[in-house]
Protein backbone atom coordinates (compact mmCIF):
# COMPACT_ATOMS: atom_id res chain seq x y z
CA UNK A 1 0.00 0.00 0.00
CA UNK A 2 2.88 2.26 1.33
CA UNK A 3 4.75 1.84 -2.28
CA UNK A 4 1.63 2.26 -4.25
CA UNK A 5 0.54 5.59 -2.97
CA UNK A 6 4.55 6.41 -3.89
CA UNK A 7 4.67 5.95 -7.55
CA UNK A 8 2.30 8.73 -8.67
CA UNK A 9 4.52 11.59 -6.94
CA UNK A 10 7.43 9.73 -7.84
CA UNK A 11 6.60 9.67 -11.22
CA UNK A 12 5.46 13.52 -11.38
CA UNK A 13 8.83 14.55 -9.93
CA UNK A 14 10.47 12.46 -13.57
CA UNK A 15 8.18 13.99 -15.58
CA UNK A 16 9.16 17.97 -14.03
CA UNK A 17 12.63 17.32 -14.31
CA UNK A 18 12.24 15.97 -18.26
CA UNK A 19 10.47 19.05 -18.81
CA UNK A 20 12.88 20.89 -17.23
CA UNK A 21 15.64 19.33 -19.31
CA UNK A 22 13.98 19.54 -22.41
CA UNK A 23 13.14 23.13 -22.10
CA UNK A 24 16.63 24.48 -21.53
CA UNK A 25 18.03 22.28 -24.23
CA UNK A 26 15.11 24.12 -26.80
CA UNK A 27 16.30 27.40 -25.51
CA UNK A 28 19.79 26.39 -25.87
CA UNK A 29 19.15 25.41 -29.99
CA UNK A 30 16.71 28.32 -30.24
CA UNK A 31 19.67 31.17 -28.77
CA UNK A 32 20.82 31.16 -31.95
CA UNK A 33 17.49 32.02 -34.12
CA UNK A 34 17.04 34.47 -31.63
CA UNK A 35 19.97 36.35 -31.42
CA UNK A 36 19.45 36.73 -35.69
CA UNK A 37 16.01 38.68 -35.08
CA UNK A 38 17.44 40.96 -32.57
CA UNK A 39 20.57 41.50 -33.65
CA UNK A 40 21.58 44.76 -35.01
CA UNK A 41 22.53 45.31 -38.52
CA UNK A 42 26.09 46.19 -38.27
CA UNK A 43 26.74 43.02 -35.88
CA UNK A 44 30.25 41.37 -36.93
CA UNK A 45 28.65 37.72 -37.89
CA UNK A 46 32.19 36.18 -38.04
CA UNK A 47 33.18 37.16 -34.51
CA UNK A 48 30.17 35.62 -33.31
CA UNK A 49 30.61 32.80 -35.14
CA UNK A 50 33.27 32.40 -33.11
CA UNK A 51 31.67 32.90 -29.75
CA UNK A 52 28.64 31.30 -30.65
CA UNK A 53 31.01 28.04 -31.10
CA UNK A 54 32.69 28.26 -27.87
CA UNK A 55 29.18 28.53 -26.70
CA UNK A 56 27.68 25.38 -28.71
CA UNK A 57 30.53 23.24 -27.03
CA UNK A 58 29.47 24.70 -23.80
CA UNK A 59 26.01 23.49 -24.22
CA UNK A 60 26.43 20.39 -25.25
CA UNK A 61 28.61 19.81 -21.81
CA UNK A 62 25.76 21.16 -20.22
CA UNK A 63 22.85 19.02 -21.93
CA UNK A 64 25.04 15.85 -21.54
CA UNK A 65 25.67 16.71 -17.93
CA UNK A 66 21.72 17.68 -17.88
CA UNK A 67 20.89 14.13 -19.03
CA UNK A 68 23.12 12.29 -16.91
CA UNK A 69 21.16 13.93 -14.18
CA UNK A 70 17.92 12.63 -15.17
CA UNK A 71 19.39 9.17 -15.47
CA UNK A 72 20.62 9.39 -11.92
CA UNK A 73 17.83 10.50 -11.12
CA UNK A 74 15.88 7.62 -12.86
CA UNK A 75 18.06 5.17 -11.32
CA UNK A 76 17.86 6.98 -7.63
CA UNK A 77 13.87 6.80 -7.66
CA UNK A 78 13.90 3.16 -9.38
CA UNK A 79 15.96 1.77 -6.62
CA UNK A 80 14.16 3.38 -4.15
CA UNK A 81 11.01 2.04 -5.31
CA UNK A 82 12.10 -1.32 -5.61
CA UNK A 83 13.34 -1.26 -1.52
CA UNK A 84 9.92 0.57 -0.56
CA UNK A 85 8.15 -2.57 -2.26
CA UNK A 86 10.61 -4.86 -0.82
CA UNK A 87 10.11 -3.46 2.82
CA UNK A 88 6.45 -3.84 2.37
CA UNK A 89 6.87 -7.65 1.42
CA UNK A 90 8.86 -8.18 4.70
CA UNK A 91 6.53 -6.21 6.68
CA UNK A 92 3.32 -8.49 5.07
CA UNK A 93 6.02 -11.77 5.80
CA UNK A 94 7.28 -10.77 9.36
CA UNK A 95 3.10 -9.84 10.27
CA UNK A 96 2.66 -13.99 9.21
CA UNK A 97 4.87 -15.05 11.59
CA UNK A 98 4.28 -13.16 14.42
CA UNK A 99 0.53 -14.65 14.17
CA UNK A 100 2.23 -17.98 13.70
CA UNK A 101 4.58 -17.14 17.10
CA UNK A 102 0.77 -16.31 19.03
CA UNK A 103 -0.56 -19.39 17.86
CA UNK A 104 1.25 -22.72 17.90
CA UNK A 105 -1.14 -23.99 15.80
CA UNK A 106 0.05 -22.18 12.86
CA UNK A 107 3.05 -23.79 12.41
CA UNK A 108 1.86 -26.80 10.43
CA UNK A 109 0.94 -23.74 7.77
CA UNK A 110 4.53 -23.57 6.69
CA UNK A 111 6.76 -26.09 5.21
CA UNK A 112 7.96 -28.54 7.84
CA UNK A 113 10.97 -28.30 9.09
CA UNK A 114 14.48 -30.11 7.41
CA UNK A 115 14.97 -31.77 10.90
CA UNK A 116 12.42 -32.59 13.55
CA UNK A 117 11.61 -30.78 16.65
CA UNK A 118 9.84 -29.06 18.74
CA UNK A 119 7.04 -26.87 18.00
CA UNK A 120 9.03 -24.53 20.97
CA UNK A 121 11.97 -24.92 19.13
CA UNK A 122 10.59 -23.88 15.47
CA UNK A 123 8.94 -20.67 16.99
CA UNK A 124 12.98 -20.36 18.13
CA UNK A 125 14.24 -20.82 14.65
CA UNK A 126 11.31 -18.31 13.59
CA UNK A 127 12.16 -15.20 15.46
CA UNK A 128 15.92 -15.59 14.78
CA UNK A 129 15.71 -15.00 10.99
CA UNK A 130 13.20 -12.21 12.37
CA UNK A 131 16.21 -10.70 13.51
CA UNK A 132 18.73 -11.79 10.83
CA UNK A 133 16.29 -10.24 8.27
CA UNK A 134 16.50 -7.32 10.07
CA UNK A 135 20.06 -7.03 9.90
CA UNK A 136 19.79 -7.78 6.29
CA UNK A 137 17.18 -4.45 5.37
CA UNK A 138 19.86 -2.54 7.82
CA UNK A 139 22.92 -3.72 6.24
CA UNK A 140 21.21 -2.83 2.63
CA UNK A 141 19.92 0.44 3.56
CA UNK A 142 23.49 1.50 4.57
CA UNK A 143 22.68 1.73 8.46
CA UNK A 144 24.80 -1.25 9.22
CA UNK A 145 28.45 -0.93 8.08
CA UNK A 146 30.75 -4.41 7.68
CA UNK A 147 32.46 -4.57 10.27
CA UNK A 148 29.81 -3.86 12.51
CA UNK A 149 27.73 -6.70 10.81
CA UNK A 150 30.97 -8.90 11.59
CA UNK A 151 30.80 -8.26 15.18
CA UNK A 152 27.35 -8.82 15.42
CA UNK A 153 27.59 -12.18 13.95
CA UNK A 154 30.26 -13.34 16.07
CA UNK A 155 28.18 -12.53 18.74
CA UNK A 156 24.94 -13.90 17.69
CA UNK A 157 26.55 -17.58 16.37
CA UNK A 158 27.73 -17.86 19.74
CA UNK A 159 24.38 -19.38 20.50
CA UNK A 160 23.11 -23.06 19.58
CA UNK A 161 19.89 -21.54 18.50
CA UNK A 162 21.52 -19.18 16.05
CA UNK A 163 23.34 -22.14 14.54
CA UNK A 164 20.47 -24.25 14.13
CA UNK A 165 18.67 -21.32 12.24
CA UNK A 166 21.65 -21.01 10.07
CA UNK A 167 22.18 -24.31 9.39
CA UNK A 168 18.66 -24.96 8.35
CA UNK A 169 17.65 -21.84 6.88
CA UNK A 170 20.85 -20.65 5.48
CA UNK A 171 20.69 -22.75 2.29
CA UNK A 172 17.38 -20.59 1.71
CA UNK A 173 19.37 -17.30 2.49
CA UNK A 174 21.91 -18.61 -0.37
CA UNK A 175 19.68 -19.46 -2.92
CA UNK A 176 17.53 -16.37 -2.27
CA UNK A 177 20.97 -14.10 -2.76
CA UNK A 178 22.37 -15.81 -5.80
CA UNK A 179 18.91 -15.24 -7.33
CA UNK A 180 18.59 -11.30 -6.40
CA UNK A 181 20.15 -8.82 -8.77
CA UNK A 182 21.24 -7.04 -5.51
CA UNK A 183 24.77 -7.45 -4.68
CA UNK A 184 24.61 -6.23 -0.82
CA UNK A 185 22.37 -8.99 -0.12
CA UNK A 186 24.95 -11.51 -1.66
CA UNK A 187 27.44 -10.07 0.30
CA UNK A 188 25.64 -9.87 3.30
CA UNK A 189 24.80 -14.27 3.41
CA UNK A 190 28.86 -14.47 2.21
CA UNK A 191 29.98 -12.81 5.53
CA UNK A 192 27.09 -14.50 7.70
CA UNK A 193 28.82 -17.81 6.07
CA UNK A 194 32.45 -16.61 6.95
CA UNK A 195 31.55 -15.89 10.64
CA UNK A 196 29.51 -19.04 11.22
CA UNK A 197 32.34 -20.97 10.08
CA UNK A 198 35.11 -19.08 12.27
CA UNK A 199 32.62 -19.75 15.43
CA UNK A 200 32.29 -23.51 14.66
CA UNK A 201 35.74 -23.40 14.11
CA UNK A 202 35.87 -22.17 17.85
CA UNK A 203 34.41 -24.20 19.48
CA UNK A 204 30.78 -25.50 20.45
CA UNK A 205 28.06 -22.98 21.33
CA UNK A 206 26.40 -22.18 24.41
CA UNK A 207 23.20 -23.74 24.55
CA UNK A 208 20.27 -22.20 25.22
CA UNK A 209 19.32 -23.66 28.58
CA UNK A 210 22.67 -22.58 30.27
CA UNK A 211 21.78 -18.34 28.97
CA UNK A 212 20.27 -17.63 32.15
CA UNK A 213 20.54 -18.52 35.77
CA UNK A 214 17.50 -20.41 37.26
CA UNK A 215 16.08 -19.01 39.90
CA UNK A 216 16.73 -19.98 44.18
Amino acid sequence: MLSLRGRPSQKSRTLVVISCVLSTFGLILGTPFILNILAPDDLNWGQLSNVSQTYGALSVLFSAAALAGVAASLWYQARQTQLAQEAARRDAHRELIILALGDPSLLACWEPPQTPMTATRRKQILFTNLIVTNWESDFRLGNLGEAALRDMFDGHFQGEIAREHWVTGGPGWRVSAELSADPMRRQFVEIADERYARAVADGSPVAAAEYFETAP
